[in-house]
């Protein structure tokens, strides 16, 4: 499996095996190109031929138009397997959100708010502090059998909570356990995910993929929640969480049914040395360490759109949970919609440029929606904002993709990731102290604002963006 604060916490619990709202990031939750500089380290591992699939993904038997071209990433077999997997397995994720968060509401009682947010804190905490460990590893061992070793951990702990709550057993203390569980498997699953992707499709297919990926999402995210309505209804909580154990058994079987194969090369150095070379490799480009700065500032200031739409429901329209899930379905469509233009566009020239311009106007959407009261046209604003939010971070992730030699890519996405998945819980708590401070309206004004300075400034100044 393969991720605003529900946003960032559905991305962490399968960033593992799928991506992202956009890593998505989340999903949140998948070309070879050498960059200009040669590797100056002398711990970073040279390319070498067992370091690449043994039996390369087959392409489309002819140049797709139209239709055919939207969804080109599905004519690869070993990307279809695992997107089909993985759409199943993110529909039980949403299933267990829900659950997890009724059952911390149960468990807690009036100390609910800190314990959902201490839930989201341990689960995250271990991708944040490991993640750069994984893309090392990622790098130095087959990236099948991590994933499917993240896999087995992720689904023991699903079904050891159903267990604990078929026999009445459970604790607080062993639903925040199980969360740091399922967070660390992530942290080693996630990076050998995302190098193992550009391996399922062609080069100029990638951002194809990814943006298929974010449509998987969304569905899902749609899907998740009305299946978990009715199995709470009739079954109770350890349904939820049963079945989403069992949604992990359908990406097991995509990855064992993979024919790619990655072997990487036998390492002599260590993997203290080989962190400390990925890190100086992105640091003597200037081209990646931008990516990571724009993925960082459009998770931090960005996600708080949504982290806040349950605040202007309440304060600024007067309205209830139904207009919430009404901007909500909006921003969701909006999302699909601008998955749907990425799948379409695929790899194209001047995408650097694209993908600053769509994070100014990302930026502007978002300080329109902050000063705009009236509902149905922000609804319309949160559609637009939803789309424009999934085109960039489906563009950063393609770019960083592209941009990485197949011996590095662990290290490199680990180290791309780390800032995206950072900004998220960081931007929602910053920006929700300066909210009490002053106004939801008021930090999404400056928040958007800023968005919009830095990719004008990454425009103006950043030549090597730019020519992406």
């Amino acid at each position: 499996m393969f991720a605003s604060f529900e946003m960032a916490n559905i991305q962490r619990k399968h960033w593992a095996a799928s991506s992202e709202f956009g890593e998505a990031l989340p999903p949140s939750l998948f070309s070879q190109s050498k960059m200009q500089r040669p590797v100056t380290s002398a711990t970073t591992t040279p390319a070498s031929p067992a370091d690449t699939p043994t039996e390369p993904a087959p392409g489309p038997p002819t140049d797709p138009t139209g239709w055919r071209r939207v969804a080109v990433a599905l004519t690869y077999r070993d990307f279809r397997l695992l997107w089909t997997g993985a759409m199943v397995s993110t529909i039980g994720t949403w299933m267990q959100k829900v659950a997890q968060n009724w059952l911390v509401l149960t468990l807690t009682g009036t100390s609910s708010a800190f314990f959902l947010g201490l839930d989201a804190f341990l689960g995250e905490l271990p991708i944040l502090l490991f993640t750069l460990i994984g893309g090392v590893v990622a790098d130095r061992r087959d990236r099948r059998q991590l994933l499917l070793m993240s896999q087995y951990v992720q689904m023991a702990a699903a079904f050891t909570l159903a267990a604990l709550v078929y026999w009445d057993h459970v604790r607080i203390s062993y639903v925040l356990a199980l969360s740091v569980a399922t967070g660390l498997a992530q942290a080693f699953g996630g990076p050998a995910h995302q190098s193992l992707m550009p391996l399922l499709v062609g080069k100029e297919h990638l951002p194809n993929a990814i943006a298929f990926n974010a449509i998987q999402f969304n569905l899902a995210r749609v899907i998740g929640p009305l299946l978990a309505g009715g199995a709470l209804a009739a079954f109770g909580m350890v349904a939820c969480f049963g079945l989403n154990g069992l949604s992990f058994l359908a990406v097991i079987v995509a990855i064992l049914s993979l024919r790619v194969r990655h072997t990487p090369a036998p390492r002599t150095t260590r993997m203290g040395e080989e962190l400390r070379g990925g890190l100086a490799y992105v640091r003597d480009r200037p081209a990646l360490h931008g990516l990571a700065a724009l993925g960082f500032s459009a998770t931090f200031l960005g996600v708080p759109l949504l982290t806040f739409l349950p605040v202007f429901t309440q304060n600024v329209f007067k309205g209830g949970v139904g207009q919430y899930t009404e901007l909500m379905a909006f921003a969701g469509a909006g999302a699909v919609c601008g998955a749907l233009v990425v799948a379409w566009l695929g790899k194209f020239r001047h995408m650097g440029r694209t993908l600053l311009l769509l994070q100014m106007a990302f930026g502007l959407i978002i300080t329109t929606f902050a000063v705009t009261h009236f509902f149905w046209l922000n609804a319309l604003l949160l559609f637009a904002a939803g789309a424009c939010m999934v085109m960039v971070f489906a563009m950063l992730s393609s770019l960083v993709q592209l941009s990485a030699p197949n011996e590095m890519r662990g290290r490199v996405m680990s180290i791309y990731m780390v800032a995206f998945r950072g900004g998220m819980p960081l931007g929602g708590l910053v920006s929700g102290w300066l909210a009490t401070l002053t106004s939801a309206p008021a930090v999404l004004q400056v928040n958007g604002l800023l968005l919009s300075l830095v990719a004008g400034w990454f425009l103006a100044k950043h030549r090597d963006i730019r020519a992406l």
